[in-house]
This record gives structure tokens, sequence and C-alpha cells, in this order.
């Protein structure tokens, strides 16, 4: 089933770039404009592992939903900063898992919301809902998220490479908290976020902060992301780079370790 939220229409602006559609394009998608394409660009002249961090990152994300899914039984899921559709997003991947999962994405890119038809896609038995809103404001995303989700039953939190997007550190710690609050005992948070442990990463993105006009992005360092966990149980290995983080078995050795930290709690 698909349920659909109703979202504020907005004016797409094709002369400011948007972190999703950097990221769209870095990942190889198609959903892109000339002023993203330039950030990206620009951002891969200073550092090039950038096209390694998104890839890396979105690989994150798909072993985290499957660990919910099937070791931890998590039918539930609220994704905030989802992006751009591309492969394997996080409902592909849960309904794959159980084809009762029901799933809302929050995003308050207005491309987002004009290809939230190829996101709102659903097997018959889980539900999935887009939310045009801004993380800042978590009490309208758990207003709206209760249409599909419910609220009393265990919750998977994504934050995915949302939170460096909230400058203050002590208000993108506030926002994960009004979030975990309003979900029960047995939810998760499962995040990563750029890290301040390369300092090419971290030039590129000043760089970009300083040059792109897209709203900034702060890397933290990895005990910052750390404490965006505070008072939830961690799963093994805890906080490390995110190719780190439960690496599927691979051919080629060791897996790199790049400058985007994560991890995976459950709320006791």
């Amino acid at each position: 089933m698909t349920e659909r939220t109703e979202p504020r229409q907005t004016e797409i602006d094709t002369s400011i770039p948007h972190s999703a559609r950097i990221w769209n394009y870095l990942l190889g998608g198609k959903d892109h404009y000339a002023v993203d394409r330039a950030a990206g660009d620009k951002v891969c002249e200073v550092f090039p592992g950038m096209v390694d961090i998104t890839r890396h990152s979105r690989a994150f994300t798909g072993r985290v939903v499957r660990h919910l899914g099937h070791e931890a039984g998590i039918r539930q899921y609220l994704d905030i900063g989802t992006g751009l559709p591309t492969v394997d997003n996080t409902h592909e991947i849960a309904q794959r898992v159980a084809p009762e999962s029901r799933i809302v994405y929050v995003d308050n890119d207005p491309l987002v919301l004009a290809h939230a038809q190829a996101l709102l896609t659903s097997t018959p038995q889980g539900a999935t809902s887009y939310l045009h809103a801004d993380v800042r404001d978590p009490d309208a995303i758990l207003t709206a998220c209760a249409e599909t989700l419910d609220l009393s039953r265990p919750v998977g939190l994504m934050l995915m490479g949302i939170l460096g997007l909230v400058s203050d550190y002590d208000e993108a710690r506030a926002v994960t908290v009004r979030l975990l609050d309003a979900l029960p005992s047995g939810s998760y948070l499962a995040l990563n976020d750029g890290s301040t442990t390369d300092p090419d990463y971290v030039e590129a993105i000043r760089r970009f902060n300083a040059n792109s006009g897209a709203v900034p992005y702060t890397p933290r360092t990895p005990e910052q992301i750390t404490g965006f966990f505070e008072g939830l149980e961690l799963l093994e290995p805890g906080v490390t780079s995110c190719p780190r983080w439960r690496p599927e078995a691979l051919p080629f050795g060791e897996p790199p370790e790049i400058a985007v930290h994560g991890g995976l709690a459950r709320k006791p």
C-alpha cells in the first residue's frame, strides 16, 4: 500500500546547489542540475575521495537496514534526509526482508518532492510515505509520520549524513533527542556523518561551504558523532569509519578508512 502525506509545494531553485542533488550526482544518478554538478566537481578537485565517501555511505545504509530487518525485527523506518531515489532505497531493502515494512521518507529538497512518485512504491502488505519537512522541525515530522507509522511500536530512525547540515552541535543533539524521545523502547538509531579524520576532506568541505552557496555542511569528530548515541545501547563495533561497520566479505582485504563515521544503537 502507498500512503501519501500532502507536502508543502515549493519552487525548485536551479541557481543554488542542494546537498541531495550533489550527492545524487556523485553517486552516478541523473537528478541534478549544472549548479549541482559544478559544486560536486569542485569538491572532487580538492578531494577525489568524495565519490568513495558517497558509495561507502550508501553501502553502510544497506547493511544497517538489512541488520534491522533480519536480526532486530524492525518493520518501521523513519528515514530523514533520504535524498533522491537511487538503487536499493530503504523501502526496497526493508520490504525485501519483510514485505509488511512501513517506511516514511523525509527531505526538504523540492526536487525530491517532484520525484516522490518514484519513492512512493510499496509492496501490497507494507506502506511508504514521503514528507516534505526539515530535520530542524522534529515535532512536525513526528506528527506527520504518525499517519503511516505506529509510534507505539519500535522504529528504525535513520539520520544518514543529515545532521552535518545542522551546524550547531547542541541543536543537532537536541533534534536527535527529541526524535528518540517520541519512539518506544526497542527502537534503533542509525546515523552517520562526515568526520574530521581526513584533513583533505575537511579542506574540501571548507571550500564548498565558502563558495557553493548551498547550506553549509559541518564535519564532526568521531567523539561528537558518538555523542549522538548517548543513552543508547551501541551495537558492535560501535562508532567507526562506515566501511568498517560490519563489512561484508570482500576479496581484496580490509575495507578502507574514510572520513565518514557512523553506528547503530538500540533504545533501551
